[in-house]
């Protein structure tokens, strides 16, 4: 790796005034000078930024002073800031903006990153020193926060392979660096795979169904395409979603379902099958090496749930009645068709269609109805309110600091005394450069560093429905809920208040890291908070009460659906990462049998298949999946200390929420932080009430 290191370098030894990573950022808040950066600049800037933390590394490992806290486990916490640096923002782009050209990079340094992170942990002469304090922990004289920054650095290390023998050592490096090449390719070949697939439509008739809105988008995205006449269609939510909901056509919404859920199965250069068994058998024997059962009892140590029998316990808890609400809601899906003379069974590209056209019938309710008081930019005030309410947040556009992309808006968000918290990026339109789904990170994390405080900048993604020529962006109900989710997470890392970046923010146990975000969903919907923002985008008229009405009736609806595909998906992931086999088994077998023996009925597929389950295999959910409804008990027990304040912004609920949850990032064990807020662990039984699965 030296070689290569020092070659990258060139670019920063010969030129290095001209790299705007080697220098300090003159820009407001620190904010990354985007319209500086180039692709060219990545690779000798991340090999500058890992030798000098290689340095650092160095002189902590060689030392001639003994082992204390601050010489060795908060200079291990400061280390690498120049590698951060760099690496926040190539990782949030390679997401949000990537090409080519940033893939290359990412496939250059994935390698060596891996490299890097391994020889860090299997540093003997640092490994030592971490020992020797550790060994000492219950007679030093620690804080809370640095009791357990002590103990998640001692831990990393040993689950790093810090105690193994040197051969193993060397295998581990082999494992985590084929790891990483792996997960990297199976992402680039989802965004690769949903891209690629376009439907054009030409013959109007086919439109048959189709909200105007969605048709107007489709026709520009045919113009932006090149094509000279007719309506795109793509696998991107904003755009496949609507489509299965209303297209007549039942042969089109075959051909775009089919597109989505084969994505990565289809033998070609993008397949992703030998990609994921791979991941499969390597963190098994990963897992096997550090002395696991399996891959999962390595991740679930350092989660809420310790065990997979845990996991399981609750996947099963949620199935059964999750199921039977599925089949009698296929059921009566199947009376309609047959009600309508439709002469076939119920099959998966018809769920969609025919859960708009009961609930249109059951509650007189469907998507289109609710889309025009959905508008995006009065979303956000709303949204932005919830928090002001809460937290006493405000946000200030800044309308002149770099951003990455023409679509990318800034915020800088003030504390309830007026003081500078944090700077907010929100991006939330779908393009060919972005992955699909949403997610939250930062640019910089909260932190205390040489004794200054350093203040987060966070953004939120998104892939929602975009503004047309005609209309501006309408969201779905679905997209309003994802929207409020990302903002959660953004709250979580704009409220945390660490003293180390180990720690801060986000830094926390998976499944306790969708708390903060599920549970601003739940304001999403409130009538109280929807007759602040929910106004028709045209006549400004404030959403009905009648309507508001019906979404609450409607709220059980769908649910078994909801739950089912979610849940079938978590025993997927569970599935794959207890395997014991270390015998590569043959992808779609494998998908199917985890499937029927859980009796997934056929009427509906996984929400994730495994060939482009990102999150487990390209992500960091892996035998983390079920975190979501872990953290949706969590949640529902959380929000009901509001409802029983008999106010949904309660101050002195709201404080403790913030002072035990948002702001402790990891310092603290998560059960105990919940604890502390609600004063006892919850129980399953608001989930189960709140889905009407009771």
């Amino acid at each position: 790796m030296t070689a290569l290191i020092a070659g990258m370098m060139t670019g920063v030894v010969r030129g290095e005034d001209s790299n705007p990573f080697a220098a300090a950022w003159n820009t407001p808040f620190g904010i990354p000078p985007f319209e500086q950066i180039e692709t060219q600049h990545y690779e000798p800037a991340f090999a500058a930024a890992i030798t000098a933390q290689q340095r650092e590394i160095a002189a902590i490992a060689a030392s001639t002073e003994a082992p204390t806290f601050a010489n060795t486990i908060e200079a291990l916490d400061a280390s690498g800031l120049a590698l951060a640096k760099v690496r926040y923002v190539f990782l949030a782009l390679n997401s949000a903006l990537t090409d080519p050209e940033m893939q290359g990079v990412a496939r250059t340094m994935a390698p060596l990153l891996s490299q890097h992170q391994d020889e860090i942990l299997l540093n003997a002469e640092l490994f030592r020193r971490v020992d020797a304090i550790y060994a000492q922990r219950d007679d030093l004289d620690l804080a809370d926060e640095q009791r357990m920054l002590l103990k998640k650095t001692y831990r990393r290390f040993v689950r790093g392979g810090a105690n193994l023998a040197a051969d193993s050592k060397d295998k581990l490096k082999a494992i985590n660096e084929e790891l990483s090449m792996l997960s990297l390719e199976f992402g680039e070949n989802v965004l690769k795979e949903t891209n690629r697939f376009e439907l054009l439509v030409t013959d109007e008739a086919d439109l048959a169904g189709l909200p105007s809105g969605a048709v107007a988008a489709a026709a520009e995205a045919a113009t932006g395409a090149g094509h000279s006449q007719g309506w795109l269609f793509t696998l991107h939510k904003p755009s496949l979603i609507p489509f299965l909901q209303y297209a007549e056509k039942r042969e089109l919404r075959r051909q775009m379902y089919t597109a989505y859920i084969q994505r990565g199965n289809h033998g070609d250069e993008l397949d992703n099958k030998g990609n994921l068994t791979r991941l499969a058998v390597l963190r098994l024997e990963r897992a096997r090496l550090l002395g696991y059962l399996t891959h999962a009892h390595y991740v679930l140590e350092e989660n809420m749930a310790q065990q997979p029998d845990r996991v399981y316990d609750l996947l099963e808890q949620l199935w059964r009645p999750g199921l039977d609400r599925a089949k009698a809601e296929a059921a009566e899906f199947q009376t309609m068709i047959d009600a309508e003379g439709g002469d076939f069974v119920l099959a998966p590209w018809d769920w969609w269609y025919y859960a708009e056209k009961v609930k249109k019938a059951r509650y007189d309710l469907d998507e289109e109805m609710l889309r025009p008081y959905f508008e995006l930019e009065r979303v956000r005030a709303g949204m932005f309110e919830v928090a002001t309410r809460l937290f006493g947040l405000t946000f200030h556009e800044l309308a002149d600091v770099p951003r990455y992309h023409e679509d990318v808006t800034v915020f800088e968000v003030k504390d309830g005394d007026g003081s500078h918290l944090a700077v907010l990026f929100l991006d939330y339109f779908p393009r060919a450069s972005k992955r699909g789904g949403a997610w939250m990170d930062a640019f910089r994390k909260q932190a205390v560093h040489a004794g200054q405080p350093v203040t987060p900048l966070i953004f939120n993604v998104g892939n929602f429905t975009k503004p047309t020529a005609d209309l501006p962006s309408l969201l779905s109900v679905d997209e309003v809920g994802t929207m409020f989710h990302e903002f959660g997470h953004a709250l979580h890392g704009m409220l945390s208040d660490c003293s180390y970046r180990t720690l801060s923010g986000t830094s926390v146990a998976r499944d306790f890291v969708e708390l903060p975000s599920q549970i601003m969903e739940n304001w999403a919907f409130e009538p109280e908070v929807l007759a602040r923002y929910a106004r028709h985008y045209s006549s400004d008229e404030l959403i009905p009460d009648e309507l508001v009405r019906k979404i609450h009736d409607a709220r059980h609806f769908n649910q078994g659906f909801v739950t089912t595909e979610y849940v079938a998906a978590s025993f997927l992931d569970m599935d794959w990462h207890t395997l014991t086999d270390v015998t590569e088994p043959e992808s779609e077998q494998f998908e199917a049998r985890s499937l029927a023996r859980i009796g997934l009925i056929p009427e509906i597929a996984s929400r994730y298949r495994s060939p482009y389950f990102r999150h487990v295999f390209a992500g960091g959910y892996s035998a983390g999946y079920y975190s979501y409804i872990w953290a949706a008990v969590l949640d529902a027990d959380a929000f009901a200390a509001f409802k029983e304040a008999g106010d949904i912004f309660d101050p002195q609920v709201a404080q403790s929420f913030r002072k035990n949850i948002l702001s402790r990032g990891g310092s603290a064990e998560p059960m105990d932080l919940y604890k502390r807020f609600r004063g006892h662990e919850p129980g399953i039984a608001p989930l189960l009430e709140r889905r009407g699965l009771n």
